[in-house]
């Protein structure tokens, strides 16, 4: 008979695995393998990380996830790209950001004070600033953003009143107030200016490249100079019918009143709060329910989008990633509302006032954080937590 062939070992097959070829794939440039995994959506990034080591760290790259966070609800890139949370991969930008579109967060109140209060705030770095009574009080966050400290680091006083709103612009906080006054302090030092601003309280005001813009319940918005010699001085008035509940300086810093926003707006349709994405492009809100969105580049006297209060609440305050997101306050109950531009209808709402009403007079936010305030308390959204 003739002799069977005897088997191959188990060795030997190792060794005739470990012999082989490397895969093509490693010989082509880096680039050209960026280049390669650029045309993959998330989910198929995510699943070549899967496969070793280096395609783990190839597929984690920022460059890769750049137009993907692009396309996604406050990843931290404005609609024209800068990024404005250069420190955070932007990996996990994209992944939080999934939080964000399907509400997923931690709640916590992590401030209460005991009279009910119109707070406004800011959100600087590390510190969060708000305004309780007559004071503005600088708070810590906390690392990995669990909170903020208790107690405040730094407070910043000189209105005789509570203060209406106040702003945060190049290490200077300039505030309004209900004794008529304006205030401006630096950050970093003792420097500090009062001067009297309006017969009545002064409900808003904005402050850019050493210009100061107010507006009031005595139905006037006025220009100030902080010029050397000048401090305090009012160059421009515009006599209004109705107070002044909200106001910001464009960009552009003209320092001239350029045009009026709308035509056919209902008396007592007040705009609440203002805010610019660019030059040309912001968003307005207010007593009548209607987020609006203007590009006075195509017209002053159209928005070119709307949304809609869908409980017939009057909007307070109003902020934007500056691409798809926005967030809203409403007057009742504490509702805290997310919207995507690219869609007609709320996206997420989120109910913080229990059981007593109060409204959301303001709200700030991060890649990964939400805070509101109420008329009591101070509550954050943990998006981190899925």
């Amino acid at each position: 008979m003739g002799r069977k062939g005897s088997p191959r070992s188990p060795q030997a097959e190792g060794g005739s695995r470990a012999a082989s070829p490397p895969s093509p794939l490693w010989a082509l440039p880096e680039e050209l393998l960026l280049l390669i995994c650029s045309y993959l959506d998330a989910q198929a990034l995510g699943r070549l990380a899967q496969v070793c080591r280096r395609l783990r760290f190839l597929s984690s790259r920022d460059v890769l996830w750049r137009r993907i966070a692009r396309g996604c609800l406050n990843s931290g890139f404005t609609q024209l790209g800068t990024d404005l949370a250069a420190g955070i991969p932007v990996k996990e930008r994209v992944k939080i950001s999934q939080n964000w579109r399907h509400g997923r967060c931690r709640r916590e109140t992590v401030l209460k004070w005991k009279c009910n209060l119109m707070p406004w705030m800011e959100l600087d770095g590390e510190y969060l600033y708000l305004s309780q009574a007559e004071n503005i009080q600088a708070y810590q966050l906390c690392a990995e953003g669990t909170g903020l400290q208790r107690h405040p680091q730094a407070i910043f006083s000189g209105h005789q009143e509570d203060v209406c709103r106040f702003v945060l612009v190049n290490s200077h906080i300039v505030s309004g107030g209900g004794d008529g006054s304006i205030v401006l302090h630096k950050l970093h030092g003792s420097y500090s200016v009062k001067f009297s601003a309006h017969e009545q309280e002064v409900n808003c005001v904005d402050f850019q490249g050493g210009l100061i813009v107010s507006g009031s319940r005595d139905r006037t918005a006025k220009v100030w100079s902080l010029s050397a010699g000048r401090v305090g001085q009012c160059l421009h008035t515009v006599q209004t019918e109705d107070r002044v509940w909200s106001i910001a300086i464009s960009p552009l810093l003209s320092g001239q009143l350029l045009t009026c926003l709308g035509t056919d707006f209902h008396r007592g349709a007040g705009v609440l709060d203002v805010f610019y994405e660019t030059p040309s492009l912001l968003l307005s809100c207010g007593y009548d329910t209607y987020i609006r969105y203007w590009d006075i580049r195509t017209s002053t006297r159209k928005c070119v989008q709307e949304w809609e209060e869908p409980h017939d609440s009057a909007l307070y305050c109003i902020r934007s990633d500056k691409n798809h997101m926005i967030a809203s306050g409403s007057s009742y109950y504490g509702v805290v509302r997310l919207w995507d531009k690219r869609q007609t209808r709320c996206l997420q709402s989120f109910h913080l006032s229990s059981p007593t009403s109060s409204p959301v007079y303001c709200l700030r936010f991060s890649t990964t954080h939400l805070y509101a305030a109420l008329a009591s308390a101070l509550h954050v959204l943990d998006f981190t937590a899925s």
